[in-house]
């Protein structure tokens, strides 16, 4: 299956499951987040990261770009800001970035893959995110360590399990002002199990093996492209997993769809409905292109641009950054 929009009629098949379902095009309705992927430097190259995030890459945001970001949330209005990467930390001015938002009464919520506060240079990381409050929200596929480690990586399991230790220690996970939340998704090309129940059996089996405490589990379904589009291709199975997700859509989860509440900002500052389609080189649709330039009416009146992928957030119980919506 080719990484790019179907087109039919003008309008992507999502469109037109879209506008079959709701009667409406895909439009925002409010601009709570601005989510922003500062670099695609990695310590870790996972089979499911859509950014395909490694060691090897050497993208990031400019300083410039930055406080262009902090504007565009200023002007918007935005509660949050949801830094992402790449591991977010190894941008060299991560730190200066998160003080900056802080400042400027934002909460901050950080995509971390746990295991760069192992790394010399940043394992001072857990006293600085507790300092803050900063919002922690953690990859840890699976509670079981072979899953974890055929997806993310050689021993990963084993040192995130370490990290969620010192963190529970300095308050994380069960003080108020120190959220840790993990994050779920499949191994392979299934649906995630209902979020719920999941994060009961995630509660069990870390707290019964390791003592450790989290606030809530996102389950968010794996979408084909990147490196895990590669791994479908190569076995086969694109096609099927696509199918897949077209016969689950849930017109329930339209509403709350993470595109239409939130700002996505790429590396280089072009702005982009989602993660996904910042990952995909999909544009925002209209005149509005670079952070710089960003407008608040103009932005929530736009078009938001879809394709086959966009199954994914629709399917079942529905995904989003904040995991399942219906």
């Amino acid at each position: 299956m080719a990484n790019i929009p179907l087109t039919i009629q003008g309008q992507t098949g999502f469109d037109q499951y879209v506008d079959q379902a709701a009667g409406e095009p895909l439009t925002g309705r409010s601009i709570e987040t601005v989510q922003v992927n500062v670099g695609l430097k990695c310590n870790l190259a996972c089979h499911h990261c859509h950014v395909e995030s490694s060691p090897k890459r050497t993208e990031q945001m400019s300083w410039q770009t930055m406080l262009d970001v902090l504007a565009a949330a200023r002007m918007a209005g935005a509660q949050t800001l949801d830094i992402t990467g790449g591991a977010p930390e190894m941008h060299p001015r991560f730190c200066d970035f998160v003080d900056a938002a802080i400042k400027q009464k934002l909460a901050v919520m950080v995509r971390t893959n746990l295991t760069i506060m192992l790394v010399d240079g940043y394992k001072d990381l857990p006293q600085f995110y507790a300092d803050r409050g900063v919002h922690l929200v953690a990859s840890l596929p699976c509670y079981l360590p072979n899953n974890v480690d055929k997806q993310r990586g050689r021993h990963v399991y084993r040192d995130s399990i370490e990290v969620i230790q010192r963190l529970n220690r300095i308050g994380y996970g069960s003080n108020s002002d120190k959220v840790l939340d993990l994050v779920y998704n499949p191994l392979g090309p299934t649906l995630p199990p209902e979020q719920k129940k999941l994060e009961k059996a995630y509660r069990v089996a870390l707290f019964d093996q390791f003592d450790i405490r989290f606030n809530n589990l996102y389950a968010i379904t794996n979408i084909a492209i990147g490196r895990f589009l590669h791994d479908l291709a190569r076995d086969g199975k694109a096609e099927a997993y696509q199918q897949l997700l077209r016969d689950a859509f849930n017109p329930q989860t339209l509403e709350g769809l993470m595109c239409r509440h939130q700002l996505h900002v790429g590396h280089d500052g072009t702005m982009f409905d989602c993660d996904f389609n910042y990952a995909l080189g999909l544009p925002m649709t209209g005149t509005l292109r670079h952070v710089r330039d960003f407008e608040p009416t103009r932005f929530m009146q736009r078009r938001i641009a879809t394709g086959e992928h966009c199954f994914a957030c629709t399917a079942g119980c529905g995904s989003s950054c904040g995991g399942a919506l219906a």
